[in-house]
């Protein structure tokens, strides 16, 4: 009896643990390839709930569709914030060289967009 109650304790120490520790880690913001070759490369990206996204400079032009409605934040390098609100189907364009800003999905809800980066 002792033996089976050690192994409870011990099982629901470790389902209180694992659980603590899977609220504090960072949402993620996930990619897979769709497509690339000589002149294009495209990339579909899913930002999970209070997913963030660190600063980058952008490589090449950008288009960016929105396959899901996004509400996030982005701050660029000077510290400012603008809150964004995008529709599903929404096309945004991006320079080269342009500095990207942290993006911070601002609801519980997943969105994902498609990055078509023309080489």
């Amino acid at each position: 009896m002792k033996k089976l109650a050690l192994v409870i304790t011990l099982f629901a120490t470790g389902v209180s643990t694992g659980w603590s520790l899977a609220r504090w880690q960072q949402p993620s913001v996930q990619s897979r390839a769709l497509l690339e070759n000589e002149r294009v490369a495209v990339t579909e990206y899913s930002y999970g709930a209070q997913a963030k996204r660190t600063p980058y400079t952008r490589e090449t032009d950008q288009v960016i569709v929105f396959i899901d409605d996004a509400e996030y934040d982005a701050t660029d390098a000077q510290g400012k914030t603008q809150h964004k609100l995008r529709k599903r189907g929404e096309i945004v364009w991006h320079d080269k060289g342009e500095v990207a800003p942290t993006l911070l999905n601002t609801t519980k809800k997943p969105f994902r967009n498609v990055v078509i980066a023309l080489k």
